[in-house]
């Protein structure tokens, strides 16, 4: 699992240079809409290990930004490692944690454990406390500086420590040694190792570095979105990166990139000593991220702000015993649907056993195409980090929504604006959509039991296009999934 790292760069011919990612793309399934329930590190990874959606579980900020008393993991259902263990599985968990505020996953069904080799956080002085530090060569570099008033922040460097002494590799020996243990046993085993990598900032080895040509690394088609139709407060965001040049885009991309580079060899290290042992046709392999990374894209960097794909969009890949292999899937699956998923391919079940409403097993995705069909959707929550915000995104078919409790709301044809670049949340020709769009909100609200959404009937809280009982009103229209072209012409504001 690393951390903040864009689905897209597995897509064909991307730039990024991953070669055992691919490998094990070309032995099991590839989930190119994977996506995360959440933009942000601990509530993904709470979702992750429970199958909870955040309302659920609790965690709804990341767990560093709160007092101890707030963002707390509810522990009503079992995590799936907890399962695995009462089912006689060895579990080990090496790497960051960033889950719950104890910051203990042994408490959770991990029997060993090793904490985060932390990173940093690097200042011009490369100041501060944390182990490993990876002093960074002043060029390529940049840092944040403004406005004024905040510290300045690093977005990108290079470094001459080796992977091997940074993060992601320090978690990897570790796991490296539990995995040579465990295979060495009778008992089943589950490894989890979580890199810290390829997170901001940016700071990549001057071998990977020099992987890369810069100045050939192609800007996203969005790079240069002014956000006209979007909420006033993704352009407010956009402003701390409006500063940078192309060339020192083009530098964050090949710094971003080549740290994926990295942790591909790291990988590559653990699936090598996997095939060694002859247990890989015997093993379940996932590859995944907590979240994306916008990378330039509309003008961002990093999270937070700006529901997009490449925040939401994640890295899916799957191998195991019994699985299609070499193939693709435009399934729609969650972060959090690993948990039944997991739950279903090891045999393992909880006792007793209870279905999450949150989440669904695609194991069946994994065995067979035909059951592809059954995942078109998806659905997703944000409550801000720091900055308290109240976003939902629903995903049907090609259709994305986003309801912005704070501003106006979007709605994206991702087949035929696949960068988000037209919202059509004002389209008069997508009434309709938009319409069936907030009915799937609702519905997933209620069945879930969102307790404070599905109540916001009070009079100044109407603030979605359309209200809580669409959800139970039968539905008036079919909507297209063919893309309609914008109008521009602007939405009645009798409606809803």
């Amino acid at each position: 699992m690393t951390d903040q790292m864009q689905g897209r760069v597995l897509d064909p011919g991307h730039p990024c240079q991953t070669p055992n990612f691919d490998r094990l793309i070309a032995e099991g399934v590839r989930f190119t809409r994977a996506y995360t329930p959440n933009a942000v590190c601990s509530p993904a990874r709470a979702s992750l290990m429970t199958g909870l959606l955040p309302h659920n579980h609790g965690v709804l900020q990341v767990t560093h930004t709160g007092e101890p008393d707030q963002n707390v993991l509810r522990t009503e259902h079992p995590h799936w490692a907890q399962i695995l263990q009462q089912n006689g599985y060895r579990t080990g968990y090496f790497g960051k944690w960033h889950v719950e505020h104890s910051e203990s996953p042994e408490r959770f069904g991990w029997e060993v454990t090793a904490k985060a080799a932390r990173r940093t956080e690097l200042t011009p002085e490369n100041s501060g406390g944390g182990t490993p530090k990876a002093p960074v060569i002043g060029n390529p570099s940049f840092h944040h500086n403004q406005p004024e008033g905040y510290r300045e922040t690093l977005l990108y460097g290079v470094t001459d420590m080796p992977p091997e002494e940074r993060g992601c590799g320090l978690n990897t020996g570790r796991a490296m040694e539990f995995l040579d243990e465990a295979l060495q046993g009778e008992a089943p085993w589950c490894c989890f190792v979580s890199v810290l990598e390829p997170h901001d900032p940016f700071v990549c080895g001057r071998e990977a570095w020099s992987r890369y040509e810069v100045d050939s690394l192609p800007l996203a088609p969005n790079a240069f979105d002014d956000l006209a139709d979007r909420p006033g407060l993704y352009r407010k965001a956009a402003r701390t990166w409006s500063g940078l040049s192309e060339r020192q885009r083009r530098e964050a991309m090949a710094c971003y990139y080549a740290t994926i580079t990295e942790i591909d060899t790291q990988f590559g290290k653990l699936l090598a000593r996997l095939r060694e042992s002859g247990e890989w046709e015997n093993t379940i392999i996932v590859l995944t991220s907590d979240h994306g990374e916008l990378l330039g894209a509309h003008g961002l960097y990093t999270k937070n702000i700006g529901a997009f794909e490449e925040v939401y969009q994640i890295p899916l890949v799957i191998s195991g015993p019994g699985l299609r292999k070499g193939e693709t899937t435009a399934a729609r699956v969650g972060l959090h649907d690993l948990h039944p998923t997991l739950l279903e391919l090891t045999g393992c079940h909880a006792e007793p056993a209870r279905a999450l409403p949150d989440s669904r097993s695609f194991a069946p995705v994994l065995h067979r195409a035909e059951a592809e069909a059954d995942h078109a959707a998806g659905f997703a929550e944000y409550y801000g980090g720091r900055i308290h915000l109240t976003q939902r995104i629903v995903w049907e078919g090609d259709w994305k929504f986003v309801f912005n409790g704070f501003d106006e709301d979007e709605l994206y044809h991702l087949a035929a604006d696949p960068y988000e670049l037209t919202n059509l949340a004002h389209d008069p020709a997508c009434e309709e959509q938009l319409r069936r769009m907030c009915r799937l909100m609702w519905q997933k609200i209620i069945d879930t039991g969102d307790r404070s959404l599905a109540n916001s009937h009070y009079a100044s809280l109407r603030l979605a296009p359309y209200g809580p009982c669409l959800a139970a009103a039968p539905e008036q229209a079919t909507a297209s999934t063919t893309p309609v072209p914008p109008s521009g012409a602007p939405r009645d504001q009798a409606d809803g």
